[in-house]
């Protein structure tokens, strides 16, 4: 078939689909492609998946691959699946532009790729060549995630981690055992090797750079049992590799041979393979090791500054989803398994790294919801130098997603506070940040019939049947656009509409789109780019200017670099959507969600900037929610099937034909009226939902979104926090809750007299109340028992009763 390429309407190139393999469109987009005479729209970004609507020849230069995700790790077995090869075709596999990788062809003609050894996680580039690397015609994309991420049958698995990582250490020893899925796999023999990980050069220089080596091989063309085990001795050619992972091969390979398909074990401290003086007296080695990252971190500027306060409560760290994630090894819906964290049930990290040094934020929470402090505590919030996620660009330290936070966070904490007691050197480094200026974000959200619910408080509904401006913001050239359909009605249309689909972006980042498929009813659906996600793999990703997170089929959280949180629900036949934005924003906003600045008589705004009231009545925020219609020009919608072409690329972007109801009456005559009562209670914009669609089941999602709303406001309030407050010497303190109210009653140890203020009260000012407070020796005075002292850091018998 001959395509028709467009570009904006203009002039027209004229090729077939093997001849077309990067098509551009122009700048006012708008393109479109002929085929058969007939005109199709395309995106805005002119992808193959838009061109292989109508050109099924286009689909060569369009790979499609499974699985199409693995670990940075490398060593990933995949099938390219639309296209076959000759058997005597010299496969190779191109990754990022710059790692070339040899593929090969199996006997059904299925070319596969070995995914490389990268260091970055993110969308990886990815293009084929069949004639041995002359030209790469042939393109698709590949997910190199988080080593962490990785699934437990594509990994090896270390038989109690713990013994490996403190083999040496009082009281460990004996034969160490790691297993994996052999069936992963495919050799009769394999070999086992062991791989370091180390970063040299000078910090934050261009000769700081990151290196995985193979250091030796345990066992050669060891049978593919699944199961090895080995009584490990310490490695004096290499005892200088302190982190590293377990690598098995096929027995094949050649030893330490690079880019061949491989399964990993988790990264971990060497503490199996390290120097003899380890064993000898690992207190002592450990000892001088952190004095040795003590130095090496006063010398190293300090990035404390430029990361961000922790929120104060528990409940404002899981609601701002925009700039904090759950730490997956402290999660409070995982059974709070806190290895590192005694004492607190769940912890977040800051999704961005930090702008200059790439540190990252920790943060982690008690079991009433306060926030834990390294003074208080071993298992207080953590700042890391190394974003435990990495951060753009990637590749160079500390930049290394996981491998440089083990580097100066983690591994610095075995030898200060697990192998050694000398963890006041590791929190010197690794204060908490505390929370006196956290700001919780302003949320706005838009659910139901759609109701809307603006940054200021606005109440309001918006039932257009078109696309508009959700929200933008000159910031960051942040854009939040919104696709209405009409709501079901018994199966016909109802005169109300709802989200159908949500895309976003910020500044140059990548498109996501968040839809409703044509004819589903709750199924989510993700589009990075114009193309569906297929979420069957991983849940988290790290396109290009964001991060996405999505419970498949269920909801999708986009949160982009700003800081700002997007969250999509698919709740039955439409679409909720809420934004956070951080405080920063105030005076920076636009469009349906209103200017967002404390003042709620501005929330309806147009584009002129002339403000309706805000007592306006339905038909005249019809016409406010009309003029925030977008164009084809400005869309970051898809349009990838007839009914989206006719009723929203070539249709109207707001449909004025299209007359909604305004206020449905209520009737106690209604059949409907006593199941609404029970179900809506109070709630008018569930009873609204019911009475014009008809349905409880939307009446429903709309009161379940509502609440959602309010509980998220809830939890987002302002709180006022005093800091930490620092006890002298030789004394104890009852509580460890430093927010406005909370009372801290300080006693003097045994043989102490008190000298001060015995209470402290934080303000609501954020001060202390009271005079600072001093245990001076006692000049006989019989003393009351102190309160056991929580300050300070616990003992390393403790905390090793506590690892162990």
């Amino acid at each position: 078939m001959l395509c028709k390429f467009y570009d904006g309407g203009s002039a027209a190139v004229t090729a077939t689909g093997k001849r077309l393999a990067h098509p551009r469109c122009s700048s006012n987009c708008g393109a479109r492609v002929a085929c058969g005479g007939s005109l199709t729209a395309c995106s805005c970004q002119a992808t193959c998946e838009s061109l292989g609507i109508c050109c099924p020849d286009y689909w060569e230069f369009c790979l499609n691959i499974s699985p199409y995700s693995g670990t940075l790790l490398g060593g990933k077995d995949f099938t390219i699946l639309n296209v076959t090869f000759d058997i005597s075709a010299d496969v190779k596999c191109r990754f990022g532009q710059e790692i070339v990788t040899s593929g090969y062809v199996a006997e059904d003609g299925r070319a596969h790729c070995i995914s490389p050894l990268l260091y970055q996680t993110g969308m990886i580039s990815l293009e084929i060549s069949s004639d041995g690397g002359q030209s790469f015609p042939r393109s698709s994309v590949w997910f190199s995630d988080h080593h962490s991420k990785a699934a437990a049958s594509e990994k090896s698995t270390l038989i109690n981690e713990t013994q490996w990582q403190y083999y040496g250490t009082p009281g460990t020893g004996g034969t160490l055992t790691m297993t994996w899925n052999n069936q992963t796999l495919p050799a009769s023999h394999v070999n086992i090797e062991l791989w370091g990980y180390q970063e040299t050069g000078k910090p934050y220089s261009e000769s700081w750079a990151a290196e995985w080596k193979h250091l030796y091989t345990l066992r050669k063309n060891f049978p593919n049992t699944g199961t090895f085990s080995f009584l490990p001795a310490p490695s004096p050619l290499h005892g200088a590799w302190e982190l590293g992972a377990l690598r098995i091969t096929s027995g094949s390979s050649l030893e330490g041979q690079s880019n061949v398909a491989a399964i990993w074990s988790s990264e971990h401290a060497l503490a199996w393979h390290l120097e003899a003086a380890f064993r000898e007296d690992s207190a002592a080695w450990a000892t001088a090791k952190c004095e040795a990252w003590n130095d090496q971190e006063e010398d190293l500027p300090s990035f404390l500054t430029e990361i961000l306060d922790c929120p104060c409560t528990l409940a404002q760290a899981r609601a701002d989803t925009g700039r904090f994630h759950t730490d997956y090894g402290c999660d409070i819906e995982k059974g709070s398994v806190c290895t590192y964290h005694p004492g607190a049930v769940h912890c977040v990290r800051g999704i961005q790294a930090s702008p200059s040094y790439a540190a990252g934020q920790q943060c982690c929470y008690d079991a009433t919801g306060v926030q834990v402090l390294t003074g208080d505590s071993n298992g207080g919030s953590t700042p890391d130098r190394g974003h435990d996620w990495g951060a753009p660009p990637y590749k160079k330290p500390p930049r290394v997603p996981g491998f440089s936070h083990w580097v100066y966070d983690v591994l610095s904490f075995y030898y200060c506070c697990l192998w050694s007691d000398n963890c006041s050197n590791y929190f010197k480094h690794r204060p908490s940040s505390g929370c006196k200026q956290y700001q919780p974000p302003r949320a706005a959200s838009a659910f139901g019939d759609p109701h809307f619910i603006t940054f200021d408080g606005t109440h309001f509904t918006f039932n257009g049947l078109g696309e508009y401006t959700v929200l933008e913001s000159d910031l960051t050239s942040l854009r939040v656009q919104g696709r209405t359909r009409q709501a079901s009605l018994n199966g016909t249309e109802a005169k109300v509409t709802g989200f159908s689909a949500i895309a976003v972006q910020e500044n140059n980042s990548d498109v996501v789109e968040m839809r409703l498929p044509e004819h589903s009813s709750s199924t989510l659906e993700v589009l990075l780019n114009h193309k569906a996600l297929n979420f069957s793999e991983q849940t988290w990703m790290d396109p290009k200017g964001l991060f996405l997170y999505a419970v498949p089929g269920i909801s999708a959280t986009v949160m982009f670099s700003s800081g700002v949180g997007i969250e999509v629900k698919g709740t039955g036949q439409l679409l909720s959507v809420t934004v956070l934005l951080p405080e920063r924003f105030l005076n920076h906003t636009r469009g349906l969600f209103g200017v967002m600045n404390d003042n709620p008589q501005d929330d309806f705004t147009l584009r002129n900037g002339t403000v309706l009231r805000s007592s306006s009545t339905s038909e005249q925020l019809f016409a406010f929610g009309a003029d925030w219609a977008i164009s084809n020009t400005t869309s970051l919608l898809t349009y990838d099937t007839q009914y989206l072409l006719h009723n929203f690329f070539y249709g109207p972007k707001h449909n004025a034909s299209f007359v909604p109801v305004f206020s449905p009456p209520e009737d106690p005559a209604d059949p409907l009226a006593k199941d609404m009562a029970l179900l809506c209670q109070s709630d008018p914009l569930c009873r609204f939902d019911v009475l014009t669609t008809r349905g409880l089941a939307v009446g429903n999602s709309t009161k379940w979104s509502h609440q959602n709303y309010r509980r998220l406001k809830e939890n987002l309030q302002p709180v006022v926090s005093c800091g930490w407050l620092e006890l002298p010497s030789n004394s104890g303190k009852n509580s460890t809750n430093y927010l406005a109210g909370s009372v801290i009653q300080i006693q003097c140890s045994p043989g102490y007299s008190l000298s001060g203020s015995a209470e402290r009260t934080c303000q609501s000012n954020g001060e202390w109340s009271g005079d600072k407070t001093a245990c001076l020796p006692s000049t006989g005075a019989k003393q009351q028992p102190a309160f056991g002292t929580i300050s300070g850091i616990l003992g390393f018998g403790i905390l090793a009763v506590l690892i162990f």
